[in-house]
């Protein structure tokens, strides 16, 4: 069983309208992780070496001030809609929708002030910790009064994050948590040493803006095969990739499934993603620069850390074919998605 606290970490600006924002810290045998209020960021998560040694394996910041300036949205729940939408626009029953432009052309992580931006209201459960808000119609453009909880419970190895939402009006909805990892510990300089594997057989390309062009494209002979465990660094070499930012096509269904796995050889750390969502946003960490001071004053440059974003697949408010991200006045919103740490 994990044992839960709450702590005080610090007020909001007055210009962002104040307000206090906690710390919850779960805790059980093998991991211990940290949540706000502000944007249900996952601020440290600490997990066992082979060695029985803890390390905290994601990016951030030590006070709140780093999460409430810019920064690219380490630990945070991300919406309305994670990803891109294409231009910032869509049409629902005849209707266009005009959202904020945030990323290039496009419209990125719900907007200029998105989920990750703002306080929620927490309830402490009996190994974890559920937040609530409510969304306004109109919020960020977004259609609906949206509910939306997301529950964060520990159990032993496994951290499960629970998205539940209910809307007035039909809306584009597709949660995520937006942590970056790095099994060496944050801080490491790389994760070129980590070995990962996804199980999915297509990807989606994208155009040079990151939206998806429509194909569905089979990993089978490219570098996005990566359904036998590839060392991240040379892998990259030899396909004269950047670096990853890509939807992969997880096959779809309700039930868990475990989708991806990463093992650093030099600790024994392994993670593995299961979920019941359609898609995974694998990304390298291909626009950290070195220019924030993280944690303990690390800084945290290019491919210094990964994220596996699990979520429908980027854009499907504007592509018929993509799995559906409309949720409908009297339908439920409900995915789940399971870390699970362990050692090898």
């Amino acid at each position: 069983m994990a044992t839960v606290r709450r702590e005080a970490f610090g007020r909001m600006p007055v210009e962002e309208g104040g307000g206090e924002v906690e710390k919850f810290i779960l805790q059980s045998d093998s991991v211990r992780v940290e949540i706000l209020s502000f944007g249900c960021i996952i601020t440290t998560l600490e997990t066992k070496d082979r060695d029985g040694q803890f390390s905290d394996v994601v990016l951030g910041f030590d006070t709140l001030e780093g999460y409430t300036r810019k920064h690219p949205f380490f630990g945070a729940v991300v919406g309305r809609v994670a990803n891109r939408i294409a231009n910032g626009r869509f049409t629902l029953d005849g209707k266009e929708y005009q959202l904020f432009v945030n990323n290039g052309p496009n419209s990125l992580h719900g907007g200029a002030k998105g989920f990750d931006k703002v306080l929620w209201s927490p309830q402490v459960l009996p190994n974890g910790v559920r937040f609530f808000r409510l969304s306004p119609d109109g919020e960020e453009g977004y259609p609906g009064d949206l509910k939306v909880w997301v529950t964060y419970t520990l159990s032993g190895r496994e951290l499960a994050i629970n998205y539940q939402a209910q809307t007035s009006k039909t809306t584009p909805i597709s949660l995520t948590n937006h942590a970056y990892f790095n099994l060496a510990g944050q801080g490491s300089r790389d994760v070129y040493d980590h070995e990962i594997s996804i199980e999915a057989d297509s990807y989606l390309p994208v155009d040079d803006t990151k939206i998806p062009t429509g194909e569905v494209a089979p990993v089978q002979g490219t570098g996005f095969d990566l359904r036998q465990p590839v060392e991240l660094g040379k892998h990259l070499q030899k396909f004269h990739l950047d670096g990853f930012d890509h939807n992969f096509c997880l096959h779809q269904g309700q039930d868990r499934c475990l989708v991806a796995r990463v093992f650093h050889p030099p600790t024994g750390r392994t993670m593995e993603v299961h979920t019941t969502q359609p898609g995974i946003q694998f990304y390298t960490g291909n626009n950290l620069d070195g220019s924030l001071k993280g944690k303990g004053a690390a800084t945290y440059p290019k491919h210094s850390a990964f994220c596996l974003e699990t979520q429908n697949w980027p854009d499907a408010v504007n592509k018929p074919h993509f799995p559906n991200v409309l949720l409908q006045p009297g339908e439920e919103y409900n995915h789940t998605t399971w870390l699970v740490f362990n050692t090898a």
